[in-house]
């Protein structure tokens, strides 16, 4: 089937003929003069995406996937980058009350406030004033030139990438590819590996939009929305690039990302049998009946699933936007997300920090993890349940606490913080605004779930990779 699959690829893209073939045991008929500008933008755009995202390249001596190189140019103007920064704070923190989408919830008011808090942690920080609490330079300053700067650059940066990636068919080619697993593994259908992969390579925020949608639609039941909110939106390859570069992992990027990948979906698995996800009912949104398109995804007989994905990833090129239409929506996206994000991670990061340094909040938190962690006889245990307690804030707290830790600790606080998933000041909220009957209640026992798993994974990967 392989050696079908190339000889369809090279045949395809460079000949011209204008002649009918099958390909693939299943008998999927097509026309190549037809096909072979679909299937030339399938292969070269998704390329384009798997580079930029995926593979590091060494410029000046530096070792790191393209677009933190691009991000790393552009943060050698650093006034530019500081107005950037402070804009998109400012205008991020006003945005709910001009809106009004402040009142929507209890939750809202509350973030808005720390967006506000965000604010006035910035402009401190930038026009240098303000409490020595709030402007030493491991709080305010930290966070934002450390963390809010890069990510307000990176997620807008990341977002245009990210056309190549999600809107030519590369998503919906693994999505049918995977289905075969999703379902005995995780217990979603096979659709919802594309909400996985649309975390990974966007946004968990998107992801979460994506999931809700199709919840309301009656293609995922009460339990699969769940299971794919909870356990696949996790934030995106930009966001872990940030962490990375916190803790000095980039020389270690493709080893942290895909044990990341592997680590964070192993334990989506896990949770997906355990309480309160287990209890949730396989009935649809509404008690509606299930759309009929839950039952497309099935192979026809006789049909290849190689044969399959190919369809569908082809479906999906021909009825595209233009690059340039899926560049513009993407962008407008990532502006937005930027602005949505921007000034609670400030607040909330800088609060955090504030007491994280100067109260024993996180450490007596932090004690719930603590027996495991002296358990498995891990380095610096107490430093990686506070860590592991703060990043239920913040997903970036723990690296920031730990960036002076050895290679060991920091892969261990690196991995956790993407696997945990769960965090006050994004996913979270995100996840109690869609219509899946989530409680607070419910997303704290799953978080401390994931806690416990993750280290339970990530400290003996820890130890035989750098131990």
């Amino acid at each position: 089937m392989l050696n079908s699959l190339i000889r369809f690829i090279f045949f395809d893209v460079f000949t011209s003929a204008a002649y009918e073939v099958f390909y693939f045991k299943g008998g999927i008929r097509m026309t190549t003069a037809k096909t072979s500008g679909n299937l030339a933008k399938f292969l070269i755009y998704s390329l384009i995406g798997i580079i930029m995202f995926f593979v590091p390249i060494t410029i000046a001596g530096k070792s790191t996937i393209p677009i933190d190189h691009i991000v790393g140019v552009i943060r050698k103007f650093p006034s530019f980058t500081d107005i950037y920064g402070l804009i998109i704070v400012v205008c991020g923190a006003l945005l709910p009350f001009v809106t009004g989408t402040f009142k929507k919830s209890i939750a809202n008011v509350i973030f808005s406030l720390l967006g506000l808090f965000g604010l006035v942690a910035a402009a401190m920080v930038y026009f240098g004033f303000g409490p020595q609490i709030i402007v030493d330079k491991e709080t305010a300053p930290y966070i934002f030139r450390i963390i809010v700067i890069p990510v307000v650059i990176i997620v807008p940066i990341g977002s245009v990438f990210l056309s190549f990636i999600v809107s030519y068919g590369l998503m919906e080619y693994i999505g049918v590819l995977l289905e075969p697993i999703m379902r005995p593994i995780w217990r979603t259908p096979g659709r919802s590996a594309v909400d996985a992969v649309a975390s990974f390579v966007g946004s968990y925020s998107l992801a979460l939009l994506v999931t809700n949608r199709v919840y309301k639609e009656g293609l995922y039941t009460t339990k699969e929305a769940a299971i794919i909110a909870t356990g696949f939106s996790t934030v995106s390859a930009t966001f872990m690039i940030i962490v990375a570069k916190t803790l000095g992992l980039m020389d270690h990027w493709n080893l942290f990302f895909w044990a990341t990948c592997v680590i964070t979906f192993i334990v989506s698995a896990i949770t997906a049998r355990f309480y309160p996800l287990s209890r949730f009912p396989d009935t649809y949104y509404n008690n509606m009946e299930p759309a009929e398109a839950t039952k497309k995804a099935l192979l026809a007989p006789g049909e290849s699933r190689f044969g399959k994905a190919y369809e569908v990833a082809m479906e999906t090129v021909a009825t595209a936007p233009s690059l340039k239409e899926s560049v513009i929506s993407n962008l407008k996206d990532g502006i937005r997300l930027s602005l949505n994000i921007g000034a609670t991670i400030m607040g909330i990061g800088t609060l955090a920090l504030i007491v994280a340094n100067h109260t024993m909040f996180f450490d007596i938190v932090g004690y719930i993890f603590y027996p495991v962690l002296a358990l498995l006889g891990v380095p610096e245990a107490s430093l990686l349940a506070k860590g592991a307690a703060a990043g239920f804030a913040e997903m970036y707290i723990p690296a920031i606490l730990s960036k002076e830790s050895i290679l060991l600790v920091k892969f261990v606080v690196a991995v956790v913080s993407i696997s945990e998933i769960l965090f006050l000041d994004g996913s979270i909220p995100c996840i109690l605004a869609t219509d899946i009957p989530l409680s607070m209640k419910d997303l704290i026992i799953i978080w401390i779930e994931r806690v416990f798993l993750s280290f339970l994974f990530a400290i003996p990967l820890a130890y035989l990779l750098f131990g």
